[in-house]
């Protein structure tokens, strides 16, 4: 049986360390702003919004909420995101996705400073993060190096499969596994032979969106598989991409969902504002 890697526990020691952070730039006479901007009324959202802005209040992080209607224009959302730009006790700007369709998600993302990007899509932040000169990580992937770290598992040399191509998890995950001199391979939607190419995976993770498509078959015995996966099964309960009850009799090491990864990508929103906060007052070498 695999070991269970808890990300509920792994996030509460992150918010602890960011909170003591927090304090910290507090005394400097520095509080870490985040403004989270939400457009329409998608019950989702509205979730992901609330616990964000309880996750800062929880450790000290100031947070703005800025609601938009629905049928809001893109010029509007821009002029709100010029608007906080230039507001120095705003250190991070997060805008929910996904957007309505009429508004182009891309320019959205562009407008906010990279300085400010505190979840990383800002064209100018991937592309550090392809040369590994970073300053901020996608919030996902982060968590999930975290949580590869703090079970012990060592990258480099081993042979890491990503299921998932996304420009927010897939493609920066592989990123960050070269980095730690991992030997990646990128599966997606048009691979062939999955199941052959999973089965060699020393480090395999799941981000495709896709119910339990990773199935024990594809999972080489002792492999760490990290789900990212957030979906709900025939049974409409939230369901990984991973079949984690077969899954977990073969793996090494497992994330369950919920309680794996999600956790981990709240807790690296914090970690990204108090870095805004941070390079924004020339503190990051301190």
């Amino acid at each position: 049986m695999a070991v269970i890697i808890d990300g509920k526990a792994a996030a509460a020691k992150v918010r602890a360390e960011v909170a003591d952070e927090v304090a910290r730039l507090k005394s400097k006479g520095i509080t870490p702003g985040l403004a989270v901007i939400i457009v329409g009324d998608d019950p989702a959202s509205r979730v992901y919004v609330d616990n964000k802005k309880k996750d800062c209040a929880q450790v000290g992080i100031y947070s703005e909420e800025f609601a938009l209607p629905g049928d809001a224009s893109q010029d509007q959302l821009i002029a709100l995101i010029t608007s906080l730009n230039n507001r120095s006790d705003i250190n991070g700007i997060l805008c929910q996705l996904p957007l309505p369709p009429h508004i182009d998600t891309g320019a959205v993302i562009s407008a906010i400073s990279p300085n400010k990007d505190v979840d990383a899509f800002h064209p100018a932040n991937t592309g550090k993060i392809m040369i590994g000169r970073y300053s901020f990580l996608p919030c996902t992937p982060a968590g999930v190096m975290e949580l590869i770290r703090g079970a012990g598992i060592s990258v480099e040399g081993r042979q890491c499969v990503v299921i998932g191509r996304s420009n927010i998890v897939g493609k920066p995950m592989a990123m960050l596994l070269m980095h730690e001199n991992g030997t990646v391979t990128i599966c997606h939607s048009r691979t062939r032979n999955l199941k052959e190419i999973c089965a060699g995976a020393d480090i395999l993770v799941a981000a495709v969106g896709r119910a339990r498509i990773v199935t024990a078959d594809m999972v080489k015995p002792g492999a760490a598989v990290i789900d990212v996966g957030m979906n709900r099964g025939e049974d409409g309960k939230l369901c990984g991409d991973v079949d984690f009850e077969q899954v977990e009799k073969v793996a090494g090491y497992i994330t369950p969902v919920p309680g794996g990864v999600g956790p981990m990508t709240r807790a690296m929103l914090l970690k990204n504002t108090v870095t805004a906060a941070k390079l924004q007052n020339a503190l990051l070498v301190d």
